[in-house]
């Protein structure tokens, strides 16, 4: 199959085929291709150094594989060395990551498996699944516009909101506020989520920040708990004011 040719017309009709002629030949090349797009959904600019740094492996590794998704058509990078997405790997990402988010969704709220846990699983069956349970999935969870974890899906009217929302770690002193999501990489960084899980740090969670040093955030909950949240977990904890309109 040559993916060079691969419109998204044709995209649509060969779909699960092409997804999994890829993952065939590419194994890799699916985390790839999300990686680049949420990198560059977030930053707006993806770098090698970037990427490795999210992906965990070593910039020579990123080379390599960013070398095989230019001659499969799908990425491409300037003489800056900033990673592109073609339109034919923007409809690979979007897809798959549509699927993860909706895997996440029948993991947390069917099968009662751990929230901490199911970006983990569902990186592991996101190649697995159908366009057509995909679908069913989105129909039979209500068309959610996030995931489990606050991201948006590609394309949702709440994606720039939710994307430009600030950091917990730039909240004043006596601010009530409420989470919005915990960043795609924060979602990377180790122990994060089981620390979120712990505290119950989920979407929709109302706090009162209690003291900011610049380091920890100690924070305040309606049901009288407290408890500090280290800076290098704050800063991909996003929020909105609780006085404000929700997105």
């Amino acid at each position: 199959m040559d993916f060079a040719v691969l419109s998204e017309t044709s995209m649509k009709r060969t779909g699960d085929l092409a997804l999994q002629e890829l993952h065939k030949r590419f194994p890799a090349a699916l985390d790839y291709l999300t990686t680049i797009f949420l990198i560059d959904r977030d930053y707006g600019k993806v770098a090698n150094s970037r990427l490795a740094a999210r992906l965990g492996v070593s910039k020579p590794a990123v080379s390599q594989a960013v070398g095989r998704l230019k001659r499969h058509h799908l990425a491409d990078q300037d003489s800056y060395g900033t990673i592109r997405l073609t339109p034919e790997g923007r409809i690979y990402a979007t897809r798959i990551l549509k699927r993860h988010y909706l895997i996440e969704h029948l993991l947390i709220r069917r099968l009662d498996y751990p929230w901490d846990k199911a970006d983990e699983e569902a990186l592991r069956l996101q190649a697995a699944i159908s366009e057509e349970f995909a679908v069913h999935l989105f129909e039979t969870f209500g068309r959610p516009d996030t995931c489990p974890h606050g991201n948006p899906f590609p394309g949702n009217p709440r994606e720039k909101e939710l994307l430009n929302a600030p950091p917990i770690s730039d909240a004043s002193a006596g601010s009530g506020i409420i989470l919005l999501r915990i960043t795609e990489e924060g979602e990377a960084v180790e122990g994060l989520l089981q620390f979120c899980n712990t505290n119950q740090l989920r979407p929709g969670r109302e706090m009162e920040v209690i003291v900011n040093d610049g380091e920890n955030l100690v924070v305040g909950c309606c049901d009288g708990k407290t408890f500090t949240i280290p800076k290098e977990f704050a800063r991909h904890l996003r929020y909105r004011d609780s006085g404000a309109e929700s997105p």
